[in-house]
């Protein structure tokens, strides 16, 4: 017997710990840390985060509250094993302590993680309350909102042990919880073998994306050195180790402390039988327990966590040789009391050693004897102890390799996995169920279901996951499998769901035709309820390519089943879709109502993905409806009304607002809302495309356009997969503004031409076309004006004509829009008097009324700038000089530095004295010019480096063409130059112009 063979003494690690420490302190200050801790087997991983809580501070009015550890470990993955398991170890406390936390928590996180953690037990959910494809994020945002709550009393470090083993929900929580932590004072350490990881490894990713985040720690642990080693020695044996023991130890076990101890195990002297392995240093261990105390032993190697009645059922062994047994392993440090009277190994390697040292016969008996003892268990009340004990029952039947009980247990597991939101889990398990089919003798009997039901089950686990193309696959397969005439209502639901994954896919034209044929499928009974749900989201598809009229026809059949089927979650969602489908067909009043009965809906269920959802878009209505400053006021309230926790709806909220706000002329709040790009947090292409034409919108106002283009390039490959008007739409239009500033005029045109044909002849949204439109006759004004300065006049023919054809387009927008679409109509029509060669002077006027009226200071800005260059080719110089001052001092107002620089310009070239008007502050005094030119001629020697013809000149400065040639004249002669080529190489060279 042993007396110890760990060292009590914490030896070495004094940086190691240090960085620990150092990422708890960053923690408590505020600032969320992650530490990914690495080590080879035996390393002293565990010691480290143990010596951590040790030292971490008690707490004081001085020091502030002590952080709270919480711990857990991941297990070896085999068949059927438990989804989050070191989240479970890790929480198992708080619910036992029943820790104020808990009660805190908004009842929707209550719901969601009363479904994995045992014993914690909440009000039954509602009934009304349906799962969805985001029922796992609404889980992990629980988790999040329950560590802020617990960091809002004291810092939080949660460790998570043994990462290599961790299931792939696990895996996932943890890329989510160290990507959306933002000012939580919490601290997530992730522990892993360094030697466990090879190639193909699921970790491997994960680590790769995590280490590139700001706050991450990385810590390598190394072997102890020899001085190390000699210390660590010393405390075990009570005294230093002479050289020849510390030699021969150090060699052998390579400063590996695991491998040290055991060898000592083997014999004080490191003379003992030289085991070739740290496995066979357990090996020699396991052998020196008694007969009895082997027999526990490896029972616990199968069942891993066990107590004293599993053991005694498991081995049928009386009480009093069974505490005999346990004392001899105790007493060997073979294994370890643990919480709940469990035992458990000492180390996961010495586990690991005996259980692949089992004969395949011994182990296969004891995994059926360890399935059948946990069957004959009651169900456990709560779903996290059920979970638990069905996960552990598939595992031992798959592990023993009993097919039949395996498929029924399998299948079972995974239906608990997917109550538990662990959809991977649930998806490999049903996969796993796929294969064992056709081994199984009346499969359909054992399983407790058909193979049809079994494809749909996986399909649908797959789908959640995001693996939708193998999703599609099995759909077909049981779609194959069924009579439609013999089981029409189910064949229909098998389309509805197939139609969802096809429309996920960007296949919409099948995935609508799909919907139908389910549709028509369906008995008038309809005993499934499936018709409410598929007429909810053909009339949202219907919206969302734009067809509003076919939305609200369809809406108002669905809004009528779900009425009658009393499904309020299915009601709440076709009053959003119909609320924006009367917005978007100007019967304004009757959709706003329609959004606000949906609110109340979604308030009632305390569905707060609902309530987001429906605030967003009654904020986009408001906005498109030309009731800007309500739509942002609704728009704030939206985003104080979704919790932070809430980060797929929040994000979503947040840059609705943004784009309010952007309209609005509050350009500050519109770059706070933009979420950080982290793709991490984005969860679907949607949602980045979103983001990413957001930024670009605001880039282009303020006048970045290297940012512009990274964002639209960003997102140009879904932008060209969706089908929706509102992403083609809002990309085209900015990347016709993009291409026309950098002079790509026909690119601008491709741009633009592209986009429209994209949004069908018989859309209905002529919001989205008349945003391109407009931008459309900007385009071919352009192109008519560098065409007549060339005296291209089939060019300009061309620009003429297609620039008729965007104002015809914007003409019907105005008929069936509302204000935004009339005051698209107005900017239209004074470019096409622009392109036209015409002043344009009311037409400008015009469209900034009319844009003044709908509150968009931006577009008021470039009204009135263009109004400015009109009058001053009117040669109104008062009235020019007004419009400037105010399309200046509306830019300065939002931050437009682009736009600021054109009307300064446009000031200097037609000599307006803007300031005058109030809006210029006095010039500092000009620097004298190096060679005499004047400000006039250095905006000619500017043009003329351009290649600009005296015409062109003229016409750009508002003097006549004979008057550009003296000027040219004058600057050839003060450069010292013989030509116009010579004098833009003079003006590059020197930065002249």
């Amino acid at each position: 017997m042993r007396s110890r063979l760990t060292s009590n003494h914490f030896v070495g690690r004094v940086g190691e710990l240090a960085e620990l420490e150092l990422a708890v302190q960053e923690a408590s200050s505020g600032r969320p840390a992650l530490v990914l801790l690495g080590g080879d087997s035996g390393v002293g991983k565990t010691r480290l985060v143990s010596e951590l809580e040790r030292r971490l501070p008690a707490g004081g009015e001085a020091d502030g509250p002590a952080p709270l550890l919480l711990r857990g470990e991941s297990v070896e993955q085999t068949d059927g094993e438990l989804p989050y398991a070191p989240l479970l170890s890790a929480l198992r406390p708080l619910v036992r302590g029943r820790h104020p936390a808990l009660d805190a928590l908004s009842s929707g996180s209550c719901w969601a993680l009363a479904s994995i953690l045992p014993g914690f037990e909440v009000e039954p959910r509602p009934p009304d309350v349906r799962a969805s494809a985001n029922d796992q994020l609404r889980l992990f945002e629980a988790l999040l909102e329950l560590l802020d709550r617990l960091s809002e009393a004291v810092p939080v470090v949660l460790v998570l042990e043994d990462m290599h083993w961790a299931d792939r929900s696990t895996r996932t929580f943890a890329s989510f919880l160290a990507r959306t932590l933002r000012s939580e004072r919490v601290c997530l350490v992730l522990t892993y073998r360094t030697d466990e990881l090879h190639r193909r490894h699921p970790l491997r990713p994960l680590l790769s994306e995590l280490e590139r985040l700001e706050r991450a720690h990385r810590i390598e642990l190394e072997p102890f050195d020899r001085d190390e080693l000699a210390e660590a020695l010393a405390d075990i044996l009570g005294a230093r180790p002479d050289d020849g023991l510390l030699d021969r130890l150090f060699m052998r076990s390579e400063g590996n402390p695991l491998y040290t101890e055991e060898l000592l195990a083997a014999g004080l002297d490191g003379r003992g039988a030289a085991p070739q392995s740290l496995r066979d240093a357990f090996l020699l261990r396991i052998e020196r327990l008694t007969p009895q105390a082997q027999r526990v032993a490896r029972a616990v190697a199968v069942g891993r966590s066990l107590d004293e009645p599993a053991l005694a059922g498991v081995l049928d062994l009386p009480r009093a040789e069974l505490e005999t047994a346990l004392r001899d392993a105790l007493a060997e440090q073979v294994l370890v009391a643990g919480t709940a009277g469990r035992f458990g190994f000492r180390h996961a390697l010495l586990r690991e050693a005996l259980y692949d040292e089992l004969l395949p016969g011994e182990r296969g008996e004891l995994h059926i004897a360890f399935a059948r003892h946990l069957e004959g268990e009651p169900p456990a009340r709560d779903p996290g102890n059920e979970l638990e004990r069905i996960s552990a029952i598939a595992g031992h039947y798959g592990a023993a390799g009993d097919q039949p009980a395996a498929l029924r247990t399998t299948i079972a597991a995974a239906a608990t996995a997917h109550r538990a939101l662990a959809y991977g889990e649930a998806a490999a398990l049903l996969e796993r169920a796929l294969e064992l089919w056709p081994r199984v003798a009346d499969a359909a009997v054992v399983a407790g279901l058909d193979y049809v039901e079994l494809l749909r089950r996986t399909a649908v686990a797959l789908s959640v996951l995001g693996d939708r193309a193998r999703s599609e696959v099995l759909l077909g397969q049981a779609l194959r499998e069924l009579d439609p005439e013999r089981e029409p209502a189910r064949y229909a639901a098998l389309l509805g769901r197939l139609a969802r994954v096809q429309w996920s896919l960007n296949r919409g034209v099948e995935a609508v035709a799909a919907a139908e044929r389910a549709l028509e499928m369906l008995p008038a009974d309809d005993p499934a309820r499936v018709r409410p749900l598929l007429l909810a989201w053909l009339a949202r598809m219907r919206f969302l390519r734009g067809r509003f009229r076919e939305a609200v026809t369809e809406g108002e059949s669905a809004l009528a089943a779900a009425v009658a089927a009393g499904d309020r979650i299915a009601e709440c969602e076709v009053l959003n879709t119909l609320g924006m489908a009367h917005v978007a067909l100007q019967d304004v009043d009757a959709g706003l109502d329609m959004l606000r009965r949906a609110l109340t809906i979604a308030s009632e269920q305390d569905d707060v993905d609902s309530i987001a959802t429906v605030y967003a878009n009654l904020t986009d209505m408001l906005m498109l409806a030309g009731r800007t400053e309500e739509a942002l006021a609704v728009g704030r309230e939206g985003l104080a009304s979704t919790p932070r926790h809430h980060a797929r709806s929040r994000t979503w909220m947040s840059l609705t607002l943004s784009e309010i706000a952007l309209e609005a002329g509050d350009w500050s709040l519109a770059r706070d809302c933009l979420p950080p790009r982290d793709p991490g947090r984005l969860t679907s292409g949607v949602l980045s495309m979103f983001r990413e034409l957001r930024e670009a919108d605001l880039a282009l106002a303020v006048g970045d356009e290297e940012t512009a283009a990274r964002c639209l390039d960003a997102v140009a490959d879904l932008v060209s997969a969706s089908s929706e008007p509102q992403w083609i739409g809002l990309y085209g239009a900015l990347q016709g503004v993009l291409l026309a500033r950098r002079r790509d005029l026909e690119g601008a045109r491709s741009a633009v031409q592209e986009a429209l044909d994209r949004m069908e002849l018989c859309t209905d949204d002529v919001m989205r076309i008349a945003r391109v439109s407009v931008i459309g006759v900007q385009v071919e004004a352009e192109r008519a004006l560098r065409a007549r300065d060339l005296r291209d006049s089939a060019d300009r023919r061309d620009a003429l004509a297609r620039a008729r054809i965007h104002v015809q387009r914007l003409e019907a927008a105005a008929q069936e829009g509302g204000p935004v679409e009339r005051a698209r109509l107005a900017q239209g029509r004074a470019e096409l008097a622009r392109a036209r060669g015409r002043s344009g002077v009311r037409e400008w006027a015009r469209a900034a009324q009319a844009w003044s009226d709908v509150a968009h200071p931006y577009a008021v800005a470039l009204a009135r700038w263009r109004e400015a260059e009109a009058r001053a080719e009117s040669d109104d110089r008062t009235g020019a000089a007004a419009a400037a001052a105010e399309a200046l001092a509306l830019a300065r107002g939002v931050g437009s530095h682009w736009l600021e620089r054109e009307v300064r310009a446009l000031g200097e070239r037609a000599r307006l004295d803007v300031r005058a008007a109030g809006a210029e502050p006095a010039a500092a005094e000009p620097e004298p010019d190096p060679f005499g030119l004047t400000p006039r001629e250095r905006q000619v020697l500017a043009l003329l480096a351009e290649g600009a013809t005296n015409r062109q000149i003229g016409a750009a400065l508002y003097m006549a063409e004979k008057t550009a040639s003296v000027h040219v004249s004058r600057i050839l002669s003060k450069l010292g130059v013989q030509g116009r080529t010579q004098a833009a190489a003079v003006a590059h060279r020197l930065d002249l112009a």
